[in-house]
């Protein structure tokens, strides 16, 4: 066999190679990106349900100032509670 035959024969197994290590380098990344993915969406899932819980509790801190603030309402001492029981 003449030399350029064996140095084509060795750049078609090289690229032959190459495209196996490439092929899988691009498997393993994909894999990585969907589990990144996955678990940007269950950080997205807790952002809202941690969102949400900030709303649940900041509602009472709210509703309190509000009715302070604009009706000028204030808890009652406790002398002047009065407690009705139902017969």
């Amino acid at each position: 066999m003449s030399l350029g035959v064996i140095v084509l024969l060795a750049f078609v197994v090289s690229s032959g190679l190459s495209v196996v290590l490439i092929t899988h380098q691009n498997r393993f990344a994909f894999n990585e990106l969907q589990e990144l993915k996955d678990q940007a969406n269950q950080f997205e899932t807790e952002w809202g349900q941690l969102l949400l819980e900030q709303s649940t509790f900041g509602v009472d801190g709210r509703i309190e100032q509000q009715a302070t603030e604009k009706l000028r309402m204030q808890l009652p001492e406790l002398s002047e509670i009065v407690m009705v029981s139902h017969d």
